[in-house]
């Protein structure tokens, strides 16, 4: 082979592979994202919860009581008593008024802050929540937003749903163009291919070099797409570690496995296809 047609070879080899892992890229990009898509949405659930306004001069050892029993459920991922000098500090670094030295005394009532658990943070769970509450002879009220829970779980929904249609629309464009690139690849190969065959190689022979070659380059653009996936994920602990420490370490995992198993399967299937499209064909159709 002349230096010009191995310089055009080891070209096409490298273009089809970056090829390949451009499109891997935005792949496992997307696995990514789905994979810790229900962590993140459960991380902002965790935010959500209610206030147990505790009626006033109740015994501090009633209400650590309560609260004991309140952790107990199933609803409840965290809670935390604040007492009424608490309240009292919270608001005066917040408003940046003392209210007490123009009241002349502290009107706010002690409270318990609950967070809820993903599964309850819903208004119709917290609806439940809030009558089971009531059996409590020390709670003068039960706070919590509805319209913002409400908004919250819209927007997660719409935002799953909208991430799910890109997937499915992602995942197909992704085999097509890998597919694509894998057949000009054999295209160039197509009067090899036929020759082979008129000689009397069985197909399985003919299809094996050209499927371990697409898997390579396969392999090769996984891995390209896993290190540029890498690498955003370390620019994005970096820069944003608080979002970033949600993510389990796990689906990182999981990401670059399925990158380097989705290149090297989409790339064995493309190549059969490719191979035996041009073995189905007259030997006059390969000039067209």
């Amino acid at each position: 082979m002349s230096h010009t047609g191995s310089r055009r070879v080891k070209g096409s080899y490298f273009v089809s592979t970056i090829s390949i892992a451009l499109v891997l890229v935005v792949v496992g990009a997307l696995v990514f994202i789905l994979l810790n898509a229900r962590m993140v949405s459960d991380h902002v659930k965790r935010n959500i919860g209610f206030v147990v306004i505790i009626k006033d001069n109740t015994n501090e050892a009633e209400i650590k009581r309560v609260q004991k029993i309140l952790d107990t459920r199933p609803y409840t991922y965290s809670s935390q008593y604040i007492t009424k000098e608490q309240a009292a500090a919270a608001f005066k670094k917040e408003m940046g008024e003392d209210f007490e030295a123009i009241l002349g005394a502290n009107p706010l009532l002690p409270s318990i802050e609950i967070k809820l658990n993903p599964a309850y943070a819903n208004n119709d769970s917290l609806a439940m929540v809030e009558k089971g509450l009531a059996k409590f002879d020390i709670i003068h009220d039960v706070y919590y937003q509805k319209s913002m829970i409400q908004s919250i779980n819209e927007n997660i929904r719409r935002i799953s749903v909208f991430f799910l249609i890109v997937g499915a629309v992602l995942m197909l464009i992704s085999f097509t163009l890998i597919r694509n690139t894998i057949h000009l690849a054999v295209y160039s190969q197509r009067f090899l291919i036929k020759t082979m065959q008129l000689v009397g190689a069985k197909s399985f022979f003919i299809c094996k070099p050209f499927v371990y070659d697409s898997m390579w380059r396969g392999f090769f653009g996984a891995m390209i797409a896993n290190l540029v996936l890498l690498g955003a994920i370390f620019f994005l602990q970096e820069n944003i570690g608080r979002v970033m420490n949600i993510i389990h370490r796990d689906t990182i995992v999981i990401m670059v496995v399925f990158v380097v198993l989705c290149g090297m399967f989409l790339s064995f299937i493309s190549a059969w296809y490719s191979v035996h499209r041009y073995l189905n064909r007259d030997l006059n159709e390969l000039y067209t």
